[in-house]
């Protein structure tokens, strides 16, 4: 028996370093908007909660606003590992990350970052003494995606089902920014 990536007539494994890699993961990132952002600090599963990227800068940080007073920001400070979980649409594109997180009330970035919404959360608008930036330094990650698009994929698959082989349009691979 052989594996889905052996039957696959097309080249769908690219491991991505450096620029490219962080050209993907921006792009991914991006594309989802949001992640659930897991620690693993205090406790067996730390905690695992959902929250908007913000911005992806040139060197491949993520960026976060969160509340000095949170769980999250508990947690990681006890420990600043974290994974991060994206989804785009349904069936994709797919991307985990895992990597090293700060914490600072660095008010220039506060002042880039907000937007009117979060005042749901930070009732004293951007000057909310409660706010602070979380920034995520991928370390490495994983993603699949389609390399023509959803349309393509989904014919492909359609096709290969009629015709019983393997015509996947996806790609995949390693992600080392």
């Amino acid at each position: 028996m052989s594996s889905i990536n052996q039957q696959q007539a097309e080249h769908n494994v690219s491991h991505l370093a450096g620029q490219a890699a962080i050209d993907k993961l921006a792009e991914l990132a991006r594309a989802a908007q949001t992640c659930f952002f897991c620690t693993v600090a205090l406790g067996p599963d730390g905690g695992e909660r959902p929250m908007t990227v913000l911005d992806v800068d040139a060197q491949g940080n993520l960026w976060f606003l969160s509340a000095s007073d949170s769980q999250q920001n508990e947690e990681i400070a006890a420990n600043p590992q974290v994974k991060l979980f994206f989804q785009a649409a349904q069936h994709g594109p797919f991307m985990v990350l895992q990597g090293q997180t700060s914490i600072s009330r660095d008010r220039a970035r506060i002042e880039q970052l907000w937007r009117f919404p979060h005042n749901t959360w930070f009732t004293g608008g951007k000057d909310d003494p409660r706010i602070t930036v979380l920034q995520v330094a991928p370390q490495h990650g994983y993603y699949w995606d389609t390399k023509h698009g959803g349309a393509v994929a989904g014919v492909k698959m359609l096709l290969g089902a009629v015709l019983g082989q393997t015509l996947d349009d996806s790609i995949e691979g390693k992600l080392r920014p």
